[in-house]
């Protein structure tokens, strides 16, 4: 790797995502799947803006507004896709937190993954690679 590629180096993404009703979302993000607020933005006292996390892993939820996408346009064609260590074993804790989720299948690459759509139909993928 040269000097240029190292100074240049992507750590992370994290994704900003419209959403029709924040606290819908954030309640979804962290009572159902395990993830933590860790920053938020609460003009006027009505929470606008947030940071959830799990891991390594973050999601922004921003409250839509008017002049953004329909719901049904928002997220249209994205999905997230989380590495995690086991698919199975977020799928019963999963549906420990009470989420009715199809258990996770293994795909014809290799992984076992685990689809959820969230309060605002975005795809979210747990997979976890399979050992060959």
């Amino acid at each position: 790797m040269s000097t240029l590629e190292r100074a240049n180096t992507v750590h992370n993404l994290t994704p900003l995502i419209s959403v029709a009703d924040i606290e819908q979302s954030v309640a979804f993000y962290c009572d159902s799947l395990g993830f933590q607020l860790s920053d938020r933005w609460a003009p006027e006292g009505r929470l606008a803006w947030c940071r959830v996390e799990r891991g390594g892993s973050a999601v922004m939820l921003q409250q839509a507004c008017d002049e953004e996408a329909t719901v049904t346009d928002r997220g249209r064609g994205v999905e997230f896709f989380f590495l995690c260590d086991d698919a199975d074993a977020l799928h019963a804790e999963f549906r420990a937190r009470g989420l009715d989720v199809k258990p996770p299948k293994i795909a014809f690459y290799g992984m076992n993954q685990l689809f959820i759509k969230d309060p605002d139909g975005y795809e979210l993928c747990f997979q976890n690679v399979i050992a060959p």
